[in-house]
């Protein structure tokens, strides 16, 4: 009895091992070549203002973005992100688009500030000068596609206004300013206090 227990357990052991081994071989072609598992979405036609394509989910699927922005005490602007459905991938993560991964690049006026791997920004003071101004977050794959939703991107943007501050006031105390936010896509409908602390 003992002798066919043997084989058994070292028929066991060999399949273990095979298994492991075809899995580890897959994982490392996955890896080598950065390509997903599975592919992701639809690529379309439609590129955002850098030529990037946007890759289309269903929107069961698809991430979301909100974006707030907010005054701080050294006369800038701190940008928060909500997200759902999306995380931000590491630096030097492979290049290929998964769900729900990626990164966000950060627009002012429609002009690229930086790109994201955190949710939370400062925008100097200078990026954001007298006037209203649209501050705009959007969601992009790792492989550099944009997130989107029946053929439009998945961003969110904050419309803020910045204005010099009263007579005899220090700019961080009383500059009057506000930000609203509205979006393609968003989390709630948050807007964002004004400079004197009220909100907008």
């Amino acid at each position: 009895m003992s002798w066919t227990r043997r084989p058994l357990t070292l028929l066991a052991v060999c399949v273990l091992l095979a298994g492991a081994a075809g899995c580890a071989s897959g994982d490392a072609r996955e890896r080598g070549s950065g390509a997903s598992p599975t592919p992701v979405g639809t690529l379309l036609e439609d590129r955002d203002t850098e030529g990037r394509p946007y890759r289309q989910v269903a929107q069961r699927d698809a991430p979301d973005v909100g974006i707030e922005v907010q005054p701080d005490a050294a006369d800038g602007w701190d940008v928060r992100l909500t997200v759902r459905k999306f995380r931000f991938s590491r630096a030097g993560a492979a290049g290929a688009a998964v769900a729900g991964r990626g990164l966000a690049h950060l627009y002012v006026d429609g002009r690229l500030v930086t790109r994201l791997r955190t949710s939370e920004y400062r925008l100097a003071s200078h990026l954001v000068p007298r006037g209203t101004h649209h501050v705009t977050a959007r969601l992009y794959a790792d492989d550099g596609t944009a997130w989107a939703v029946d053929g439009r991107p998945v961003e969110s943007t904050a419309d803020v206004t910045a204005s010099e501050p009263g007579p005899g006031a220090t700019p961080s105390a009383s500059a009057p300013g506000e930000a609203r936010t509205h979006g393609t896509r968003r989390i709630g409908g948050r807007g964002s206090p004004d400079r004197a602390g009220t909100a907008s």
